[in-house]
């Protein structure tokens, strides 16, 4: 295990398997995304809305949220980039997904 955070230039603590907190978020990705398929696009708008509030509550800067829908035979697939101001936003954002 020492070895593998060793190759990812992560400083280790004093702590167990804990590692300086820079070298895993460095605002380099500050973009979220997310994609489904609904029976119609009404359902897709829906789901649409209820992403982006929940983007809206964690941002601190707007958020640049970037949908696309795309015909799938009979269903339309939804795709959403959400750009946050920082990568903490961005994790945050996913975990509450979850």
């Amino acid at each position: 295990m020492t070895d593998a955070i060793k190759k990812c230039n992560a400083n280790e603590t004093a702590a167990c398997c804990c590692v300086d907190v820079g070298t895993v978020m460095d605002n380099t990705d500050c973009t979220a995304s997310w994609s489904g398929v609904f029976a119609d696009r009404h359902a897709a708008e829906a789901m649409l809305a209820h992403l982006t509030e929940r983007a809206r509550q964690v941002e601190s800067d707007p958020c640049d949220i970037r949908a696309d829908f795309a015909n799938e035979g009979d269903a339309v697939r939804l795709s959403i980039d959400f750009t946050f101001a920082c990568q903490a936003e961005t994790l945050i954002f996913q975990l509450g997904l979850r």
